[in-house]
């Protein structure tokens, strides 16, 4: 590891413990996200210390490495999207684990990497429960740029939603319920046939 970045991660992580917030930590920890480290800070926080150093290709890849909430949501934050290779992607998806940490991936990285509509198609077909919530997020975060599938990709989309729709996970549901209404707004075609393929699962406003 270069010393200028074993530097800034040293800074970093000392810098949680005046942002801790240990009901938040707590409340997590109850709920089945048990990470070696986890100080609670929100992510607002966490934004504003990415911003403050920047787009940092080797920084993201030691913060990822460590098993620290925090860490983890700022290497998302900070890996530049260009940099984000495919091989770099299997293996952070690998090591994610609960619905939080699926959605900040989603959101704060791999929407802006070119290969995003080839990973949410592929992440919402997996068995995996982080996937899926990471996949149907994706696919929420492109919708919302107005990126429209094509026709297989429609097909492709509305099959594995119905699935989705009854799965047991609640994170897999909520995933998918939200990008349905996502869906729904790229027009009227699109909310028609999200209504028709969904009846009886999930309200398309």
């Amino acid at each position: 590891m270069k010393e200028d970045t074993k530097e800034k991660l040293n800074a970093i992580k000392r810098s949680f413990r005046l942002r801790m917030n240990r009901p938040a930590a707590d409340s997590m920890r109850e709920k089945g996200l048990d990470y070696k480290v986890n100080w609670g800070v929100n992510f607002v926080e966490l934004k504003k210390m990415a911003g403050e150093y920047g787009k940092d290709y080797d920084l993201a890849i030691e913060l990822w490495k460590e098993d620290i909430r925090e860490c983890k949501i700022l290497a998302t934050l900070m890996m530049p999207p260009e940099k984000m290779l495919p091989d770099i992607v299997d293996v952070w998806m690998e090591q994610i684990r609960g619905q939080e940490m699926a959605e900040m991936i989603a959101f704060n990285l791999l929407q802006y990497v070119d290969y995003a509509p080839m990973l949410a198609y592929q992440y919402i077909a997996s068995d995996k429960e982080t996937y899926q919530v990471t996949g149907y997020s994706l696919l929420a975060r492109l919708f919302m740029k107005g990126q429209e599938p094509n026709s297989r990709g429609i097909n492709e989309y509305l099959d594995q939603t119905v699935a989705a729709l009854q799965n047991k996970s609640l994170g897999v549901r909520h995933a998918a319920a939200n990008c349905a209404r996502r869906f729904a707004q790229l027009g009227e075609i699109y909310s028609r046939m999200a209504k028709a393929a969904l009846k009886g699962l999930i309200e398309i406003y």
